[in-house]
């Protein structure tokens, strides 16, 4: 299915870079606007199944986007481009509502995987969609090969329980999975595989060639990633272990300090600005995710729908 994208950014030739990296690698019709207001009206006429935002633009800011895209039309998931120099605007865009940021300076390496990544969260089974709005608590371990292809079915599956848990809007339910997809890919390529983030382009050939590599050797290729899932009405606890070295979580950085353009640690940002709580085991091996719901009441059955997380329920 061809995905809708638009791009908003107030520099014709930012639009035009973004444009083609997107029509190059993914089955995608482009839409373009030149500030936020335009996006606005973009947006209500043709409902795409994303929006690439940067961040300072004349009148309405993207900032101001993301929040007004949450607001008025949940469903569809904000990307943030960042500049250098504006990472206090892309934390607090992230902690309120963001699914995701790349930095201008990263587009060629990190643009396609960040969109990829979100479409694929926001993708779901509709005709499992309301029969887990019914679920009252659900319980599963997997044990996964480093296999990233497996990873994200499991994203999405759990994606699919957390229908039951009221999270106020379809965005959110996104960025949880977005953060679960983090997560894994932390434990898969960090944690199993122990390859470093690519600097630049030169750097992201050659760790794919050691992520084909070590797939294939010992004692990488034996190591496993476990996770555990428990989702109820009132909270959602994911546990991630990997089978590596680990690392001291405390040497990276929070989802306020250099936000846009350090590689390193971006994802646990992502972690800390969508989850309630996030911690590691003394190792560094095991992450504990806890998302909790946005008030103790749950779902009637009139306030669901096929294709929408459990909101808050109305009076």
């Amino acid at each position: 299915m061809v995905s809708k994208i638009l791009v908003v950014d107030d520099a014709l030739t930012d639009r035009t870079l973004v444009g083609g990296l997107l029509t190059r690698s993914i089955d995608c019709r482009v839409l373009e606007a030149e500030h936020g207001e335009a996006a606005l009206a973009q947006i209500e006429k043709h409902h795409p199944d994303l929006v690439l935002t940067d961040l300072d633009m004349p009148g309405l800011n993207g900032l101001d986007l993301v929040a007004a895209v949450k607001e008025d039309h949940p469903r569809i998931p904000v990307v943030l481009m960042t500049a250098k120099g504006s990472e206090d605007t892309a934390a607090q865009a992230l902690l309120r509502g963001a699914a995701s940021y790349v930095p201008k300076r990263r587009m060629a390496e990190d643009l396609i995987p960040t969109v990829e990544r979100v479409l694929a969260a926001s993708r779901g089974n509709h005709a499992q969609a309301r029969l887990m709005h019914s679920l009252t608590h659900g319980e599963c371990e997997f044990t996964l090969s480093n296999d990233p292809g497996l990873a994200q079915s499991l994203v999405s599956y759990l994606l699919q329980m957390l229908r039951c848990l009221p999270l106020g809007d379809e965005t959110e339910r996104l960025r949880v999975g977005i953060a679960l997809d983090e997560a894994l890919s932390n434990a898969l390529y960090h944690g199993n595989l122990e390859v470093d983030s690519p600097a630049d382009r030169e750097e992201l050939s050659k760790a794919d060639e050691l992520v084909r590599q070590r797939r294939l050797n010992a004692p990488y290729r034996d190591r496993r990633i476990h996770v555990l899932a428990k989702v109820s009405r009132s909270e959602a606890v994911f546990v991630v272990r990997d089978e590596g070295p680990g690392f001291d979580p405390q040497l990276h950085p929070s989802v306020d300090a250099d936000i846009a353009e350090r590689t390193s640690g971006r994802g646990l940002r992502l972690m800390h600005a969508v989850m309630d709580e996030v911690s590691f085991n003394e190792t560094g091996n095991e992450v504990t995710l806890i998302k909790r719901c946005v008030q103790p009441e749950v779902c009637d059955e009139s306030d669901q729908d096929d294709d929408e997380s459990c909101s808050i329920p109305r009076p």
